[in-house]
């Protein structure tokens, strides 16, 4: 993709605006994070930048608009239903195709409790209203729109919902989400919901009958299912029901780092064994290990390659989960103010005011690819890891046939 510069209809200059939101260009400028580039000699960095052109790229899970610079304004800011796509940030990225999991479920435009149904639509008409009045990003919700935007160096965007809460009982709002574009939809976030349970429930019951009944009206309309956050029974329960491979889009390996945001080996096989595909995230403090207890690009990989010799190399994508602005400030702020910190089992590690490496979706891609080059993976490999994968599952969750 051309490093070109792009802007939506409500786009502005944070140098020309009293505003507390900066445009993702501007962020090292301001010396907010000094992020790095992985090291790449003059070759290496040529054929970085060749897979990069020559193979779809899919983040299989980010958030790609830009944040406020205080972070604790954005249950504010994001119940304006205005946010920020990063466009220049996107076109700087290397990517072809972005999952966007929206406000991440917690719908904080009009509710104070979040999950609402009115929320989300609000959310995903208003984030769609913006895309549709630019010409670099672009809703695609099929392989061939996926393929085409490639060939047309736009972005690929796919509205996603991290917790199918929102739909509360009602099995038709499946197809209202599907008509209105969003392709991939999580069982649960962290508190149970009407489907199944979520990672922070003492007691995972598994999979409900409704849950079981939205299984299958998502396989059936071609929603792929996440288990990003569900709990491991209930995760389990959804790949046995599922007559579609399931994703776990954003986690990483609880083998390597002991808490329940990661997932087991199990898991992991039973995904893969029924032809799954596994998100490697970078979301602030969440996969670490004991070899990299410093968040990192470095700990990030020992994830990937861990579940990659676990599973296969067929069966693993990146799933990032970033977005432009400050990464660590505001995960720890929606710790507080929601259950992610419940995920975290209480183990011991340093903070970093920064993921170093793969901070925010303009550069986690170009470092990915740089640090698999660097490690000697094979150019089939990477094409398969950086979104060969994801085509091929998809392939059969969203086919209509």
């Amino acid at each position: 993709m051309k490093p070109t510069r792009h802007t939506g209809y409500r786009s502005f200059s944070y140098l020309e605006a009293d505003v507390d939101y900066m445009p993702f260009e501007l962020a090292r400028e301001v010396g907010r994070v000094s992020s790095r580039r992985v090291e790449a000699s003059p070759a290496e960095e040529g054929r970085a930048l060749r897979l990069l052109d020559e193979h779809i790229v899919i983040s299989l899970h980010d958030h790609v608009t830009v944040a406020p610079r205080d972070v604790a304004k954005m249950p504010e800011y994001r119940r304006q239903g205005r946010e920020w796509t990063g466009y220049e940030g996107l076109a700087a990225s290397g990517l072809d195709c972005v999952f966007d999991a929206l406000m991440g479920g917690t719908a904080t435009i009009t509710s104070r409790a979040g999950w609402k149904w009115d929320d989300v639509i609000y959310d995903l008409g208003m984030r769609l209203a913006d895309i549709a009045h630019q010409k670099f990003v672009v809703r695609a919700g099929t392989l061939e729109e996926i393929r085409a935007a490639k060939a047309a160096d736009q972005l690929a965007f796919v509205p996603c919902l991290e917790s199918a809460a929102p739909i509360e009982n009602e099995l038709d709002r499946l197809d209202i989400l599907y008509g209105l574009g969003v392709r991939s939809v999580g069982i649960a976030y962290s508190e149970a919901n009407a489907l199944g349970a979520g990672l922070r429930e003492a007691h995972d019951g598994g999979l409900s009958e409704f849950g079981r009944l939205a299984v299958q009206r998502m396989n059936r309309l071609g929603i792929a299912i996440d288990l990003s956050h569900a709990g491991d029974r209930t995760s389990l329960d959804t790949i046995a029901q599922s007559d579609r491979p399931v994703f776990i889009t954003h986690a990483g390996a609880r083998a390597l780092w002991n808490t329940k945001r990661m997932k087991p080996d199990s898991l992991l096989r039973a995904c893969a064994e029924r032809g799954g595909v596994i998100g490697i995230s970078a979301a602030a403090h969440t996969t670490l290990t004991e070899r990299h207890p410093l968040h990192s690009i470095e700990s990030v990989m020992e994830h990937f390659e861990y579940i990659a010799q676990l599973v296969g190399i067929e069966h693993v994508a990146f799933g990032p989960d970033t977005f432009f602005g400050d990464h660590v400030g505001l995960h720890r702020f929606f710790a507080r103010q929601f259950s992610l910190a419940a995920s975290r089992g209480g183990l011991q590690f340093q903070e970093v005011e920064y993921v170093d490496g793969i901070e925010n979706p303009g550069e986690s891609f170009p470092n990915i690819v740089r640090w698999l080059v660097r490690h000697g993976y094979s150019d089939d490999d990477i094409g398969k890891v950086i979104g060969g994968n994801v085509l091929s599952a998809l392939a059969q969750v969203w086919d209509r046939s």
